[in-house]
């Protein structure tokens, strides 16, 4: 089944059962502009204390949505039924901190003791960017998404857990940045304000064009970069900290709920 962005869903059911037959395994970005979008991290049991308190300890990064219950692949709140397993365009499995798998579903990595956390992401907001007249130049040509870095920044431990921050950038006219923020610091429980602005630098990001994960587009002679807080962070942490199992998302392939994303707005 041959699909293009000049033929993407709009419903995020849609989008979700096109993700499940393995018809959309790129970047989900820009599909279904509106709805609540959430980053995945599935660890085991034995685990899930650590993570969830690393969560509250790092709520910028990680700011908790809704919890499955061990062995429980099922979505109640963020999506009516959807199926963890399957309902991404792909993830990825990190077995002792590396990656072992990039797959499009995860049935067969499914364990009794696997526990889901989906916490907000900066996907959410860029419907509200998009209303208040900030162009998402990010989602246009050849990067399609805004650039995701590590940085220098490090997260608040929580038991095993440790590891930098992620941020995601977006290039916004420096006439726009005040109108930038204002915007998203609407939404806390997806990433809220930025955590930085102006000089990659001072946050340990030494080339803009060099983004692990996505480089997004080049800055313009008006344009800032601004940088939110990111939920690829649990991937650095697992890096670092090497837990048996930790399954995520792979950058950029998000799960897509039904609640329209002004409904996520805290004022």
């Amino acid at each position: 089944m041959a699909l293009s962005r000049d033929t993407m869903p709009t419903k995020p059911v849609e989008a979700r059962a096109l993700f499940r037959q393995g018809a959309w395994t790129t970047r989900s970005s820009g599909i279904c502009v509106g709805y609540t979008n959430a980053n995945l991290c599935i660890v085991p049991k034995e685990l899930a204390y650590d993570f969830l308190l690393f969560c509250q300890r790092n709520p910028k990064p990680c700011p908790v949505l809704e919890v499955l219950d061990s062995g429980d692949p099922i979505v109640r709140q963020l999506a009516n039924g959807a199926d963890i397993r399957t309902d991404l365009p792909r993830y990825r499995v990190f077995i002792d901190g590396e990656v072992v798998d990039e797959p499009t579903d995860i049935k067969k990595y499914w364990r009794d003791d696997l526990v889901t956390f989906l916490f907000g992401c900066s996907l959410t907001f860029e419907g509200a960017l998009e209303a208040a007249g900030i162009e998402p130049r990010w989602r246009q040509g050849q990067g399609t998404g805004s650039g995701v870095f590590a940085t220098n920044i490090e997260t608040v431990p929580a038991g095993r857990l440790h590891g930098p921050m992620v941020v995601s950038m977006r290039p916004i006219p420096s006439h726009q940045v005040p109108r930038a923020v204002q915007v998203t610091s609407r939404f806390p429980s997806h990433h809220g304000a930025p955590v930085h602005i102006g000089d990659p630098a001072a946050i340990g990001i030494d080339d803009l064009s060099k983004g692990e994960w996505v480089a997004g587009p080049k800055l313009l002679a008006d344009e800032v970069p601004v940088f939110w807080a990111c939920g690829v962070t649990p991937q650095t942490v697992a890096r670092a900290s090497k837990p048996e199992l930790m399954i995520t998302h792979y950058p950029g392939h998000m799960f897509i709920g039904d609640i329209p994303s002004e409904q996520q707005a805290a004022f």
